[in-house]
């Protein structure tokens, strides 16, 4: 008889509310775009937008910043608009400058150079000295910009606006964030002695001090932060990826618990991701604004409230999480997917149980018709269509001594459409049944076995 540790279920309701904003929309804080709602300038209420195209700046694309100040009343751009922008990156300046627009849009082209001096070339006004783009000539900013990524911080002012000549009173600086993400890789020793690469691909800000503790199964590295109220304000989401090989055993686990400066996070703030790379495991830290003021009302309880960086830990744990959690490519349609009993055993039936939501709500979704498959080796070995008319169904599936290796659960047609999903598992007859979930989008677990008093794990 093959037994399994002890596992730990979460709620269907917990799970529900964990999946209604999917990793694939928090990818982190002013990615790509970032903006200023309800500016008070002149009686006016004004929205002020900053974006750097491309979002990565690897392409081998024309970059440029661009900056737009919009009329909220009337959904247009302002006119004859003046800023004052200062652009700052890991604490160091690259320029502080006017910009007038007459359309209220600043084009800036970037021309990343290797030379330390950061140079601005266009037109200039008379009267704020002002730098401008004409048909013949834009604006270039040329130097050491955007040659590294991490978090470009701006600090706008609006000088006129109307008028060439209105010159702004009660003058407010805004600050807009924009992240652009860093891939970072380092090389860590195993307790065997043997190298394993890890990776970090940080949505927010460059990461330091990046360290695996192979006696504690640990990993741990730093990122800056302003935990000041106002900065937490202006960040929905922080998130960051470790990646790390799959064959990498010791640390390749069930279920992992994650910290930041020491203060234990929740469990929708970890998700696994087995799906997105074929040979690597991706670890989510996903936190939102709602975690951020939590982590600063616990530091500031143990009298940590001056902290100017965020010191995440990451470590291995045995528990398994059901349901199993899967999306359609559209993030419309969640998928929950549990099984009875626990341990897949040859020979024995196995109920598989699923749960059929809305990706967006995580409310049940009625009379959802679909096509449950079992494929192995690219083959199907059953299949059962349905129509779940209260939002849930099961299928009952007896696993051959002969059926072994990897098996894909797929949901195909789902409400009649082309939408569908897929989880994945290991059967491993030998040792009984290794179970290894991957899925779409966010989560996944392993199941570790017991046989003949011999632990098994993938």
């Amino acid at each position: 008889m093959i037994r399994s540790r002890p596992l730990s279920i979460m709620t269907v309701c917990i799970l529900s509310a964990l999946m209604i904003v999917p990793i694939v929309d928090v990818y982190g804080h002013g990615l790509g775009l970032d903006a200023i709602k309800s500016v008070d300038v002149n009686g006016k209420k004004i929205t002020i937008t900053t974006e750097i195209i491309p979002m990565d700046f690897t392409e081998n694309k024309e970059k440029k910043i661009i900056i737009r100040s919009i009329d909220s009343q009337t959904n247009q751009n302002t006119n004859n608009t003046t800023f004052l922008i200062g652009l700052y990156h890991e604490g160091k300046m690259i320029f502080r400058n006017y910009f007038f627009a007459a359309n209220g849009i600043i084009n800036i082209k970037v021309n990343p150079t290797i030379s330390n001096n950061t140079t601005i070339t266009g037109e200039k006004d008379n009267l704020l000295g002002a730098w401008y783009e004409t048909d013949s000539k834009p604006i270039e900013l040329a130097g050491p910009v955007f040659s590294s990524g991490g978090l470009y911080h701006f600090e706008i002012e609006i000088r006129t606006i109307d008028k060439p000549t209105n010159i702004v009173e009660n003058l407010e600086t805004h600050v807009t964030d924009i992240t652009i993400p860093t891939v970072q890789k380092f090389d860590k020793k195993d307790k065997n002695g043997s190298v394993v690469t890890f990776g970090v691909k940080s949505y927010y800000d460059k990461i330091s001090n990046f360290d695996y503790d192979s006696n504690a199964n640990i990993v741990s590295f730093e990122m800056p932060f302003d935990w000041s109220e106002q900065n937490i304000l202006h960040v929905p989401v922080v998130h960051e990826e470790v990646h790390f090989p799959k064959k990498f055993g010791d640390f390749f686990v069930p279920s992992y618990t994650g910290k930041v400066n020491g203060i234990d996070l929740f469990k929708s703030s970890i998700t696994i991701d087995d799906y997105s790379d074929e040979n690597e495991r991706i670890i989510h830290f996903i936190l939102s604004q709602d975690n951020l003021k939590f982590l600063k009302q616990a530091q500031q309880k143990i009298g940590v409230d001056k902290s100017e960086n965020m010191k995440f830990t990451l470590e291995a744990g045995y528990n398994i999480v059901f349901p199993m959690v899967a999306m359609t490519k559209n993030e419309e349609i969640q998928v929950d997917l549990s099984w009875d009993p626990t341990i897949i055993e040859p020979g024995k039936n196995t109920k598989f149980i699923f749960t059929f939501r809305n990706a967006k709500t995580g409310e049940t979704i009625r009379n959802t018709s679909y096509d449950f498959i079992i494929v192995q080796n690219e083959k199907q070995i059953y299949k059962k269509s349905g129509n779940a008319q209260v939002g849930g169904d099961y299928a009952d599936y007896k696993f051959s001594e002969e059926q072994s290796g990897h098996t894909k659960i797929r949901f195909e047609k789902l409400r009649g459409t082309d939408m569908s999903t897929e989880f994945g598992l290991m059967v491993v007859p030998e040792f009984g049944s290794i179970v290894f979930v991957t899925f779409t989008v966010a989560m996944s677990s392993i199941l570790i076995i017991r046989r003949n008093s011999t632990i098994f794990r993938i």
